[in-house]
């Protein structure tokens, strides 16, 4: 322990004097004369502003230039992070209003490339810098027409000195994101400047970034809805790029369109609802579905299983559960330990919820949102299925990974049937959780067994098995405290378990973005035993 700690401190002490030995190097004159080095070509493709409306939030009335006049801002460095990063990344071009001044526009452009000639650790972050270069080229009607030679020729070399920065930079980025959004920066460039180089670079990154990221099924490693969906608006923007500007589409651009386009109809398009799993918060995709219909991508999927997610529905009910192992530690930031939870839907009422997921990793609560006792699923001895760590970044990503054994999905006219098994307790406790949940459609009608199986390492704790819901939903020990009812707005439901102790307790929902409020769960709680256990219980519509 002693040594591995040892080489644990030699090894970041070593990081932290390369990573401080390369910011004095990028802030030297030899960096600056090497990424000024640039050709004389000009703007020929000049994209469509509306190609970004999948990634772009449009406010409904459009702003005047003159209340954006920011030259005085840019020499403000005491500002918020989120504020200085929205504001360099020049992403509120696309608030203006085409028929403010172009002057202003550019003048406030010209006096940011004057402030910020040389690399900034801050303004030249690789996420700014690239939604920087997307928002000066996708606006040029207001940020390049009807200027003059002098500010073509500034705003020309300094968009080409910040791309040759991004390719010297980027593979040295750990944030696969910011990769996907400097990779679109540097083929829009090559695309607007027709530079073969850029162009070339950022096709052949895209195709590095596609088999670094995604599994077998063209589902994120991340196993994260978000970063699906993020995925999936970048390389639909960049193969719109593409198309306007008369060139050819790479054929694994297609592919991966295609697959990605069939696992967000998977998770969204045939639910039209926010799954709380593994670092999702309730959002809504209509806006986007719109974009999708009007550039004419239609997505269609006939799987009732895709990214370690099954989802059964029929016309009133829909459940769906995590049957996938978690992911790689380098692909976990927004991984939570939930493995075999579930979430179940009643005519587009939630009945049964996962607790979501606190975005802000510098808040005590993101630790919180990512253990298992937000899930509906099962706790032993108050510990996650899966240990997270802080990494150096500050995030919590996982330490020991836990692996799904086995898992079915059953889906007849009348009766489903789910079930799945997970080790994420047999390392310390010498126990695998088994989970079948039954559904008997005529009935309206759940059984769910869970099983504790005992192995050689077995160690004797305590287990609590829990089922969340939303804010808001009345819930109701009876007399006999043998049943417990459940109020939705359009249905009741009686929760039963007959041989073991059922309550009541308030606990965190975190369904909206950075945000939390008090909600209710069942628990079932008791030891294990050093035998098979098997715990079964019920939920009845009434």
């Amino acid at each position: 322990m002693i040594l591995k700690n040892s080489m644990n401190f030699i090894s970041e002490f070593f990081n932290y004097s390369s990573n401080q030995i390369r910011k004095i190097y990028l802030s030297s004159r030899i960096y600056n004369k090497k990424i000024s080095k640039i050709d004389d070509k000009l703007i020929e493709y000049k994209p469509s502003p509306n190609l970004l409306d999948c990634l772009i939030k449009y406010e409904k009335k459009k702003n005047n230039i003159e209340n954006f006049y920011l030259n005085s801002v840019w020499s403000n460095q005491n500002i918020k992070e989120t504020d200085y990063k929205k504001l360099h990344s020049f992403f509120w071009l696309f608030t203006i209003d085409l028929k403010s001044s172009k002057k202003i526009t550019q003048s406030i452009i010209l006096n940011w490339i004057e402030k910020n000639q040389k690399y900034n650790s801050k303004s030249w972050e690789i996420d700014t810098l690239s939604k920087r270069i997307i928002a000066w080229l996708s606006n040029s009607k207001l940020s390049y027409d009807d200027s003059d030679e002098n500010y073509k020729e500034n705003f020309n070399s300094n968009i080409k000195k910040q791309v040759n920065h991004l390719i010297n930079e980027i593979n040295r980025s750990k944030l696969v994101n910011d990769k996907m959004i400097g990779c679109a920066s540097i083929i829009l460039s090559g695309l607007s400047y027709n530079d073969e180089k850029y162009l070339d670079y950022g096709l052949n990154l895209l195709k590095e970034i596609i088999k670094f990221s995604f599994d077998a099924q063209y589902f994120p490693k991340s196993r994260n809805f978000r970063q699906l969906i993020f995925y999936l608006k970048y390389f639909i923007l960049i193969r719109e790029w593409l198309k306007e500007s008369l060139n050819e589409i790479p054929e694994y651009l297609n592919e991966i369109i295609f697959f990605l386009g069939q696992n967000y109809n998977f998770i969204w398009q045939n639910t039209n609802q926010s799954l709380l799993f593994n670092g999702n918060h309730i959002n809504s995709n209509i806006d986007f579905d719109r974009y999708l219909s009007f550039h004419n991508y239609k997505f269609k999927s006939e799987s009732n299983e895709s990214g370690g997610y099954g989802i059964l529905k029929n016309k009133n009910v829909f459940i769906s559960i995590d049957l996938g192992s978690s992911p790689e530690k380098k692909f976990s930031n927004d991984y939570q330990s939930g493995a075999l939870s579930f979430e179940i839907f009643y005519k587009n009422c939630k009945l049964i919820t996962n607790c979501g997921y606190f975005q802000n990793y510098k808040h005590q609560l993101n630790s919180i949102s990512k253990s298992t006792a937000t899930h509906s699923t099962v706790v032993l001895d108050n510990r996650s299925s899966c240990k997270m760590k802080k990494a150096s970044d500050g995030i919590f990503k996982v330490d020991e990974e836990l692996k799904i054994l086995k898992k079915s999905i059953i889906s007849e006219k009348n009766y489903w049937n789910i079930s799945g098994s997970h080790d994420g307790y047999l390392k310390k406790y010498g126990v695998i959780h088994e989970r079948k949940i039954e559904f008997f459609v005529e009935k309206n009608k759940f059984i769910g067994t869970d099983r504790l199986i005992k192995k050689k390492s077995f160690k004797s704790s305590n287990f609590e098995i829990r089922f969340h819901f939303i804010p808001g939903v009345k819930i109701t020990k009876t007399q006999d405290e043998n049943s417990i009812l459940i109020e939705l707005e359009n249905s009741g439901w009686k929760f039963l378990c007959k041989d073991h102790k059922i309550d009541v307790e308030t606990g965190l929902y975190f369904g909206k973005k950075n945000s939390f409020a008090e909600n209710q769960n069942i628990f079932i709680s008791g030891l294990t035993q050093n035998e098979d256990q098997e715990i079964i219980w019920e939920l009845i519509k009434i």
